[in-house]
């Protein structure tokens, strides 16, 4: 099965106690923002922009290094064969009072906290995402290295 090297951003609020996750208009189910590569190396460049793309929101700020990596397999929809996504995922903060926008491939943009992302989904790598993410998060902050 072929595999597409993708780049996607646990977007967290300034505060760091909400994520913000997509309703995904074609997989139907809630996920992280994130998207293909495209030929672009820089994955933490390339989650920014998705993000940026997918949330509407200006001004995040992509954290390094990256705090998870998912092979996860995705159905084929419309002309795409099903296919593998290769995913390096970073934390994206959102800068204080950020405006949320989205675009035509969410339906719905919703702030959660990680106790609700637990009720919205059992997707075990965006689970695992939160909890390091979040981590990630707050070491950064301690002073710590993320």
């Amino acid at each position: 099965m072929p595999g597409h090297l993708t780049g996607s951003a646990l977007v967290v609020n300034n505060a760091g106690t909400h994520v913000l996750l997509l309703f995904h208009s074609k997989l139907q189910r809630w996920l992280q923002p994130g998207g293909h590569a495209d030929g672009d190396h820089e994955l933490a460049a390339v989650a920014l922009r998705e993000a940026t793309e997918e949330t509407g929101i200006e001004g995040l700020a992509v954290l390094l290094p990256a705090v998870d990596v998912d092979i996860h397999r995705i159905p084929a929809l419309g002309d795409m064969d099903s296919h593998l996504h290769l995913d390096l995922r970073f934390v994206v903060l959102a800068p204080e009072g950020a405006t949320v926008s989205g675009n035509h491939e969410s339906e719905a943009l919703r702030w959660v906290t990680p106790q609700e992302l637990a009720e919205l989904t059992d997707e075990p790598g965006l689970v695992r995402l939160c909890t390091a993410g979040l981590e990630a998060l707050e070491q950064y902050r301690g002073g710590g290295q993320a």
